[in-house]
């Protein structure tokens, strides 16, 4: 708040202003209107009220039972927050702008409760440790969120495997037809990234799981607290050691952030699969009528328009990271007020990744592939065409290099006649290289080339059904 000394109005409030009860002892004015606009944070904040009042709970019973403050007062600050959760919860309680964040919200309305009583919550933290451990519970709380419905989205995605475990489709490379797989290991493939995701999240949680609260603003306290008391009360494996780090820490929030954009980045590939493959030109699968949407003036067409939403909330959640990273990178230690810019962010892109992970394990367990389409399509483009190399080095012993060579002409040939590799006439191919025989045709149909990739985590039917199987047992 400026002070308008040559003015001499150095001392009267501004129109309307009161000085703020929580923190006006040091003011006789209050904030300008524009300064309690830009300062407030109670129309995101809002979201921590579970997560403040377990930490105001916990350090409450902490300070009763290490004589800080009486029993009697920790009874009636802990019934307090008890019924002001209940009166949140029912839609009951009234926020407040003028008391700028969750936190003053709480206290102001626990004081009502609790009268004097609720004066001696605040001892021996600040709001700078109490928001970082709000944070930290928020975002514990939605990495397991986020764990389960990654889960649940890997399971949709294992039964899709186990269905198509030997129905063959066209493996790409550049979008281009590659090499003859199958449906299951499309799919399982999915797997695995989601996965790594879920490591992710995990490695994320498990370094943000140390406590910030009792480092009150920066230095600690002088109050006989015991910090692994209010930890271990909270769910954290220990207290957060260095009390400067603990308030000015946002590395997992960034870490959180960064998880969900690699996570988004996979569910947007997926997305840009399903939004091709539905197509006409494609026809691989037909997603549901859940998931799909029709068009105001075209009756005909049914539009993949929750894979193009899950596909573009890649970039909400990547610009949340670049966002954070951007006000966090120049501040000072320790607490700064540009670090209350973390939660919109956070908010958005937390929303933003659990409703593009419901909606893609939804249209993941409604989707029917078309088997027939997707075998055609395995075929085209000489798919085949390395089971042949394959086939001249194993049973003429041929180098690769020739092997490819050889085939590329063959190939060259098979596009001229128009036909595929398995239509070519023995005869032709011979003209190529002689030492071709009529037992080159049992590697030519895609069927077979998808079956012969047995190495381990090869595309072949049985080591799908092998993956399934682990997978099934995995998330059980």
């Amino acid at each position: 708040m400026a002070e308008h000394s040559e003015s001499g109005a150095k001392d009267q409030p501004q129109p309307g202003a009161a000085a703020n009860t929580m923190w006006g002892g040091r003011f006789k004015a209050g904030p300008d209107a524009v300064m309690a606009a830009i300062n407030a944070s109670i129309g995101f904040d809002r979201r921590f009220y579970g997560e403040d009042i377990a930490g105001s709970r916990a350090h409450a019973a902490m300070l009763a039972a290490r004589g800080i403050i009486s029993e009697a007062d920790g009874a009636a600050i802990d019934a307090g927050l008890a019924q002001i959760l209940a009166e949140i919860e029912s839609g009951e309680f009234v926020f407040s702008e003028a008391l700028e964040d969750i936190h003053m919200n709480i206290e102001a309305r626990l004081g009502e409760i609790a009268g004097e009583a609720a004066g001696r919550l605040h001892t021996g933290r600040s709001r700078n440790d109490q928001v970082a451990t709000d944070c930290k519970l928020w975002v514990r709380k939605t990495i397991d969120a986020t764990d389960a419905a990654l889960a649940a989205l890997m399971r949709a995605l294992v039964a899709q495997a186990e269905a198509g475990a030997g129905m063959v489709m066209p493996g790409f490379t550049h979008l281009q037809t590659a090499q003859p797989v199958t449906w299951g290991h499309h799919m399982l493939a999915y797997v695995e990234m989601f996965n790594r995701d879920r490591g992710r999240f995990a490695d994320c949680r498990a370094r943000l799981n140390e406590c910030p609260l009792g480092a009150a603003a920066l230095a600690g306290t002088s109050f006989p607290i015991d910090r692994q008391m209010t930890a271990s009360a909270l769910g954290f494996e220990r207290p957060a050691a260095n009390s400067i780090d603990a308030v000015s820490d946002r590395d997992f929030v960034l870490e959180f952030l960064a998880a969900a954009t690699i996570c988004a980045g996979h569910l947007s590939r997926f997305a840009e699969e399903l939004v091709i493959w539905s197509s006409v030109q494609f026809g691989f699968v037909r997603l549901s009528d859940r998931f799909t949407t029709g068009s105001s003036i075209m009756p005909q067409k049914r539009n993949p328009d929750a894979a193009e939403l899950v596909r573009a909330k890649v970039g909400r959640i990547a610009g949340a990271l670049v966002a954070l990273v951007l006000v966090m990178k120049g501040l000072p230690l320790a607490f700064a007020k540009d670090m209350q810019e973390d939660k919109e962010p956070l908010f958005d892109a937390a929303d933003s990744l659990a409703l593009a992970l419901a909606a893609m394990a939804g249209m993941v367990g409604d989707m029917a592939p078309d088997a027939g389409r997707l075998r055609a399509a395995a075929g085209s483009g000489f798919s085949t065409a390395t089971d042949l190399a394959d086939w001249l080095v194993r049973v003429l012993g041929m180098p690769f290099r020739e092997a490819h060579r050889v085939t590329g002409r063959i190939v060259a040939l098979a596009e001229a006649e128009g036909c595929d590799l398995a239509g070519l006439a023995l005869d032709k191919m011979q003209a190529i290289e002689p030492g071709l025989t009529a037992a080159v045709h049992d590697v030519l149909s895609v069927e077979a080339s998808a079956a012969s990739r047995v190495s381990y985590g090869g595309t072949a039917p049985v080591r799908v059904r092998e993956q399934v199987a682990r997978w099934r047992e995995e998330l059980a």
